[in-house]
């Protein structure tokens, strides 16, 4: 199997990632005009940021989210040693990708491709955080500090609207919005990394 660091990277790249622990190799959203209408929706869509507290209709619909959240945090505990942090964090990558209306385990994989699961990965591009997010989407649809992309709920929210909209405009064509995403649109090596990792975060009943 081909790894991640293989598909996202020249060869010659490679020594560098010793030197530099905190850097991402993905790739980022390259900047295109929004129609006035998209970007008063995108930005209307970032702007709450309440706490992201579950709410569920039923009974069984929480138990759902606590036997997800269960297996969630034994997998990701090699990734965040700390409990209270990566329970904090799944609770908001649920919240933010179910708000979006995205599969949790997509955006799970995603993260897992574009960062590694770590909070300040910068790219080469200057993509930052979790979702790797490019920081003109700070000044197009938020206020203009892109320093606020390294807070986690803000970088996730960023990072899902963002990715919805790319699938929206793609007609709901995954491979296509998650090629968009990273900036490499019609190739295959990034979408097919983010569909791989999926695999480690799919839970039957969410």
């Amino acid at each position: 199997m081909i790894s991640r660091r293989k598909l996202l990277i020249p060869a010659w790249i490679g020594p560098l990632v010793l030197s530099f622990p905190e850097q991402s190799w993905a790739g980022g959203q390259i900047e295109e005009p929004l129609a006035d209408a998209v970007r008063s929706a995108l930005s209307a869509a970032i702007a709450n940021s309440a706490p992201p507290v579950p709410e569920f209709a039923t009974t069984e619909a929480r138990l759902r989210y606590l036997r997800w959240m269960g297996a969630m945090i034994f997998r990701l505990r090699k990734r965040k040693p700390d409990f209270d942090t990566r329970r904090e964090f799944l609770q908001t990558v649920w919240y933010e990708s179910r708000r979006a209306g995205l599969d949790v385990s997509l955006v799970l994989g995603l993260i897992e491709v574009e960062s590694g699961f770590r909070k300040y990965a910068v790219s080469p591009v200057g993509a930052r955080g979790y979702m790797q997010v490019m920081p003109f989407w700070a000044r197009l649809i938020g206020d203009g500090d892109a320093s606020k992309l390294f807070h986690m709920q803000t970088n996730l929210r960023f990072g899902c609207v963002i990715l919805r909209h790319y699938l929206d405009r793609e007609r709901g064509d995954l491979f296509l919005a998650l090629g968009r995403y990273n900036g490499s649109r019609g190739r295959p090596e990034y979408p097919n990394a983010v569909f791989a990792a999926q695999r480690n975060w799919r839970y039957d009943g969410v």
